[in-house]
């Protein structure tokens, strides 16, 4: 799941998939804005197939914490 994740967080936020680790904070380090946020949040949906609430996404700070939401939501790795 995680290098599936670096391609469209890669992709979404115009970084290096390399520089995507689990422990990348989106908003420090890959220097996201609410805005990318929600167009990464619509991409990993459609990739998914999972809905994530804006009141969950403002809990997830890292890639971390959206692949184990997904998992948590039936995701599989």
């Amino acid at each position: 799941m995680l290098e599936k994740m670096k391609e469209i967080i890669a992709e979404q936020l115009s970084v290096d998939a390399e520089s995507v680790t689990e422990t990348s904070s989106f908003k420090e380090d890959l220097g996201a804005d609410s805005l990318d946020l929600f167009e990464l949040v619509m991409a990993l949906e459609d990739e998914y197939s999972v809905e994530i609430p804006a009141e969950e996404l403002e809990k997830m700070s890292t890639v971390g914490d959206v692949m184990e939401y997904l998992k948590n939501h039936g995701v599989e790795a």
